[in-house]
């Protein structure tokens, strides 16, 4: 295989993993609003296992994605 072409598949992978990032902004905004409002705990909880649920699903589309680049 050449050089050039592996490298590329490589570069691509890494940029494509870049949407597993949102699953920690999710939960770090979570740490945040609780820090901010307490008494909020249980609707900010319900707001964050939704936006964990769509992440999650961009994410695993994003895996795919790297695996796809990697071994085809």
């Amino acid at each position: 295989m050449n050089v050039t072409l592996q490298s590329a598949k490589m570069i691509g992978a890494g940029l494509a993993t870049i949407g597993l990032t949102g699953v920690g902004i999710v939960f770090g905004s979570l740490v945040m609003a609780y820090a901010r409002n307490p008494s909020l705990k249980q609707q900010l909880f319900g707001y964050t296992i939704l936006g964990f649920a769509l992440t999650e699903a961009v994410a695993l589309f994003a895996l795919m994605m790297a695996f796809l680049i990697l071994f085809t």
